[in-house]
């Protein structure tokens, strides 16, 4: 019982990364119904983005502090770029294609950024290091913070009020939501669909370049295979919070997160369960809980937040 202070703040951090790059499944699939399994790879591509402006735009000796916020509009750059061009160029002549035509895109876009990826950065197969904030750990009691995870703690909180301001009190936010709706009754009350299904695009993208950041800062390094799994996770996320539902996303990021700190902190205490509270086991546990909602619960935790188009 003293670990679980430090092991409810573990999962909190892992979910909100989680919860960052949910967003973007969870605002595409609500407005075009599609799910982006390439979503995963504009979250690496966002990593890979800093890193490069730490590494090749930088002058040397650029302390951290100046260089993280250039790094992030680098990163966050990179990703929109990424996912607006997917849109453009891969999705959308497929919108009206049958629903398998866009799964299957996605799953070959996301093979292709990853090897432009690592074509461009060759030892990305193993990791590239990613810059640390120095100092720390702080501790706060019984828990102790990592000096990686402030940025996360900062940031995540910021871009979930950023995100529920422009969706609910800007004429574009109000335009997604009537989209996500019914697109077509959207078009005849003069929306601009197209516009609207970019911005969301984009905006799913800058969310994951801000969770990419965090996973480098936190882990202090980036690899062209990072965004598969995480990637699954944070679609597991959107899901368990109820897809097309924003709020439900970033809640489904903690849930998840909490559910994979707990099981690996306390699973291994339990007399002959040693094994399956590795880190490795994380995963598992994490996509047991996916079924387990999608058995008594499969509209998610808050709901779904899609409109019935047959």
């Amino acid at each position: 019982m003293n670990e679980l202070p430090q092991q409810l703040v573990n999962g909190l951090l892992l979910g909100s990364m989680y919860g960052l790059v949910a967003i973007g499944y969870t605002m595409v699939y609500g407005i075009v119904q599609l799910i982006n399994f390439a979503h995963g790879e504009i979250f690496m591509l966002g990593g890979f983005g800093a890193i490069t402006v730490y590494l090749y735009v930088l002058p040397d000796g650029t302390t951290l502090w100046v260089a993280l916020p250039l790094m992030l509009i680098g990163g966050i750059i990179v990703a929109v770029l990424a996912a607006v061009g997917a849109e453009r160029l891969a999705y959308r002549p497929l919108r009206t294609a049958p629903r398998l035509a866009p799964l299957i895109t996605a799953i070959g876009l996301s093979l292709a950024l990853q090897q432009a990826v690592w074509a461009w950065y060759p030892d990305a197969k193993e990791s590239v290091n990613f810059p640390q904030i120095k100092g720390g750990p702080f501790e706060i009691g019984n828990v102790t913070i990592q000096t990686g995870d402030i940025f996360l703690l900062v940031a995540a909180p910021i871009s979930m009020a950023v995100l529920a301001y422009f969706v609910m009190k800007t004429r574009t936010g109000r335009g997604m939501q009537a989209t996500a709706q019914d697109p077509d009754t959207a078009k005849l009350m003069g929306i601009n669909t197209d516009r609207i299904i970019v911005v969301a695009f984009a905006l799913g993208a800058a969310f994951a370049a801000v969770g990419a950041v965090a996973y480098g800062l936190k882990y202090g390094q980036v690899q062209f295979r990072m965004g598969f799994i995480l990637g699954l996770k944070a679609f597991t996320a959107a899901v368990l919070g109820g897809i097309g539902n924003i709020y439900g996303a970033m809640l489904g990021g903690v849930v998840l997160g909490l559910a994979e700190a707990l099981s690996t902190a306390y699973i291994a205490e339990i007399p002959g369960m040693e094994q399956f509270g590795s880190q490795s086991w994380a995963n598992v546990w994490a996509f047991v809980l996916l079924i387990l909602v999608l058995l008594f619960r499969p509209q998610g935790l808050l709901g779904e937040r899609v409109a019935d188009r047959a």
